[in-house]
């Protein structure tokens, strides 16, 4: 059930993700036919949308994306398990992100030199550290965390395998981080490779890592 805080979160949220209307508003006449709205591995525009689809369409997706989450999160039968700090990073994620990548979208399409291939490691990278942080803190729940058959039947098997992946996520933040900053080879396609490897790493040892957990206690 959503309190008043729930519902001023909600509509806080709501309103931050569409505030680079404003901007799109500002330099829509200045703003080329096509944007480019995704990049390739070495930074190369791969996708392109109509601009008025690009000002004006992108800050309504990242609030149906906000809306969809807060509908997830508010109806969690567990969110009381979630860490307070890891429910408002979920509930403000879609904003933040709205408010960063838009207008970043909106500078590159105006001729700014934005390295996207610096950009979007760094900001990975900073998301991990922060998820990686409280993620352990997290009781068994239905929307923040590892959702998986042995994980929600066992919380054991919860902590232990939130406690390990809360440990990777820090470490591919920080490896990512420090790697676009040190490293051209993230600009480049075989520089991107690692940032593939770090994703599926965190995807997969996790889950391997609860799934032996679960065949060890049965």
């Amino acid at each position: 059930m959503k309190t008043k805080g729930d519902r001023t979160v909600l509509l806080l949220t709501s309103l931050v993700c569409v505030l680079p209307v404003i901007m799109s508003m500002v330099v829509y006449h200045d703003l080329p036919d096509q944007i480019a709205i995704h990049w390739d591995a070495m930074g190369n525009p791969d996708n392109f949308a109509p601009k008025a689809l690009a000002a004006f369409g992108l800050p309504f997706l990242f609030l149906g994306i906000n809306l969809f989450s807060k509908l997830l999160l508010l109806n969690d039968p567990r969110r009381a398990n979630a860490s307070p700090a890891m429910r408002m990073f979920a509930a403000w994620l879609p904003p933040v992100l709205s408010v960063v990548l838009i207008p970043v979208t909106l500078l590159i399409a105006l001729g700014k030199d934005i390295s996207i291939t610096l950009l979007v490691p760094v900001l990975l990278g900073l998301v991990l550290i922060v998820v990686g942080n409280y993620l352990p803190k997290n009781r068994q729940n239905y929307t923040i965390g590892l959702k998986l058959p042995w994980t929600l039947d066992d919380p054991d098997n919860w902590n232990k395998t939130h406690r390990l992946a809360g440990y990777m996520y820090i470490l591919a933040g920080v490896v990512l981080i420090g790697g676009a900053f040190l490293s051209r080879g993230f600009q480049t396609k075989s520089g991107v490779t690692p940032t593939i490897l770090i994703v599926l790493v965190l995807v997969i040892v996790p889950r391997l890592y609860s799934y032996l957990l679960y065949r060890r206690a049965s």
